[in-house]
């Protein structure tokens, strides 16, 4: 226990962060992102990231906050739509993207974890996401070749750890964590609840993938876009 709980994000994260350096992030949109992680990772100033998320938070929350530092060089993305700097960025040309289909990112990311270099997949074949990419027919459909995720880092966040590094997630702050958790041989977790033990049938995530684990310095639980109806 003493290994992996450490006091705070910048101790956890000491000795694992350098420019250039990708890094793979759990969430969806600003649900069950690892915010105290992200924060420090702001904080200590590296730059030139490779960013794999979902997506890229909010303008001043979550990853957003990189892109406002212009630490990121580079989206690994399923969905930006809720970032204007991000916006502003892509379109001059400053910020490079690599669109993923949902379910594709996903699945790049178990297969990084699992030691898969690729795998084909008929989602996005015929459009822009195929371009360039290898093709095979399998049973007269048309596949594309997607390859495996592997990170120099990944940053988790989870509902409970446990003293060996287990974790547990909840509802749907569960959404990319597992997968994300798996694709380094780095990964720093953020917890919200510290217990003795989970049962082993309810362990999302072994701790034999989780290297450090940190409590969060808060959960705030912001909402992306609060959409309400006029009073009847």
């Amino acid at each position: 226990m003493a290994k992996k709980l450490h006091d705070g994000a910048k101790q956890a994260l000491a000795g694992l962060l350098f420019d250039g350096m990708t890094i793979a992030a759990g969430g969806f949109g600003l649900c069950g992102i690892p915010e105290t992680l992200i924060l420090a990772i702001r904080d200590s100033g590296v730059k030139n990231l490779t960013v794999i998320s979902n997506n890229a938070g909010v303008d001043d929350w979550g990853l957003g906050l990189l892109l406002r530092t212009r630490q990121v060089k580079k989206m690994i993305s399923s969905y930006v739509g809720e970032n204007k700097e991000f916006e502003r960025q892509f379109l001059a040309k400053e910020l490079e993207l690599e669109f993923n289909p949902q379910g594709t990112l996903a699945e790049r990311l178990r297969a990084g974890g699992a030691g898969i270099a690729g795998f084909y997949t008929r989602t996005g074949v015929g459009t822009v996401v195929a371009e360039g990419k290898d093709t095979k027919v399998f049973n007269g459909e048309t596949y594309i070749l997607e390859t495996g995720l592997v990170a120099d880092l990944a940053i988790v966040k989870a509902w409970r750890g446990d003293s060996f590094g287990n974790l547990l997630y909840r509802k749907t702050a569960r959404n990319f964590n597992p997968m994300v958790a798996t694709c380094s041989r780095n990964t720093v977790a953020e917890i919200e609840e510290l217990v003795p033990s989970i049962d082993a049938n309810l362990v999302h995530t072994p701790s034999i993938y989780v290297r450090r684990m940190i409590k969060a310095a808060s959960n705030e639980k912001r909402i992306e876009k609060r959409i309400t109806r006029k009073e009847a």
